[in-house]
């Protein structure tokens, strides 16, 4: 977000509080943490702003302060949300009329991420009106991802030897750079544009088989892919999402996650680089900056043992199967 409005030249003000990382260049750094309202107030001072962007993804109580303190001082309020927001199980072709968890404003839990996310969309709406857009992304991919699904298949790839791929081949994925994101709410800000917008690119925009062969080329890799079907996963008692980042079955009741209606983000102007863009720029950045904490710590991705023994039961499933 800070990249791509520094890069248009507007005046760039960051929050933090000051205690990992680094100030981003070229912005005003302010100090101060949002979880304490003394704190938020005193690092805000009487400012004001022609638009604000919030990432936040713990209690929505906070969200709801901060917007209420720039209510007067602040044209245009952009928060990130998710479409986890949406309810259980997401239906596929799922707009933003779609039913979704309930939320409240004023809670002070942040251990349900779709209950919180829903929270603070209810607090930017309350106090902003129709001067706040409400993102919704799905997957986030690209440097900077610091989940460590993207950079868990570049260093898979990177290893070499026989890959376990999750089919089919051809089945359709839906996600997001996180800086054509960026890209798009710097625009809306711009635009003073309200509302809520599914924000991913269009469902089959890539698919697995461009995915895995995309990223072992960026990697350089000569890694052998194994196809298995998503029976084959299940019963070798490997889980979707988690352990096989990116991948879900395209059947079932996670179908809906990579199959988003973004007809209202595209018709406002919304644009997606391609795979490839992606790719190769989060290979140079973890060459750059080194594993994310989630991949270092092996919190996401198929544990090597694991895989091998699962490659091993079923052996090689030919393309003429699917």
């Amino acid at each position: 977000m800070v990249e791509s409005a520094v890069a248009r030249g507007f005046v760039v003000t960051t929050l933090t509080r000051g205690l990992s990382g680094r100030s981003a260049p070229g912005t005003k750094a302010l100090h101060g943490d949002r979880t304490d309202i003394a704190s938020l107030q005193t690092a805000l001072g009487s400012r004001s702003w022609d638009a604000v962007i919030d990432t936040w993804s713990g209690a929505p109580r906070h969200v709801l302060e901060a917007a209420t303190i720039l209510a007067g001082r602040v044209g245009h309020y952009g928060y990130v949300s998710s479409r986890s927001v949406y309810s259980w199980p997401i239906p596929v072709g799922a707009d933003e009329t779609a039913p979704v968890v309930d939320g409240d404003p004023m809670s002070l839990d942040s251990s349900d991420y779709a209950t919180a996310k829903r929270g603070g969309e209810i607090a930017v709406r309350d106090i902003f009106g129709d001067r706040a857009l409400v993102a919704r992304p799905g997957l986030i991919l690209g440097p900077y991802e610091q989940i460590g699904r993207l950079p868990w298949w570049l260093r898979r790839m990177e290893r070499g030897g026989r890959v376990l791929a999750p089919g089919p081949p051809e089945r359709p994925l839906q996600y997001i750079d996180g800086r054509d994101l960026a890209d798009w709410m710097i625009s809306a800000a711009e635009e003073r544009l309200g509302g809520m917008f599914n924000t991913m690119s269009q469902p089959g925009f890539l698919t697995m088989r461009e995915l895995l062969e995309g990223v072992r080329e960026v990697s350089g890799s000569r890694a052998e892919l194994v196809w298995a079907s998503p029976q084959m996963v299940e019963q070798a008692g490997i889980e979707a999402w988690t352990e096989l980042p990116i991948w879900l079955p395209p059947d079932g009741e996670a179908a809906g996650l990579h199959a988003g209606d973004v007809t209202a983000a595209f018709e406002h102007g919304l644009r997606c680089r391609p795979f490839a863009a992606t790719a190769a720029d989060t290979w140079r950045w973890l060459q750059a900056e080194g594993d994310p904490k989630a991949l270092s710590e092996g919190s996401v991705g198929l544990a090597t043992a694991k895989e091998e023994q699962a490659l091993d039961s079923f052996g090689i499933c030919e393309t003429k199967e699917w």
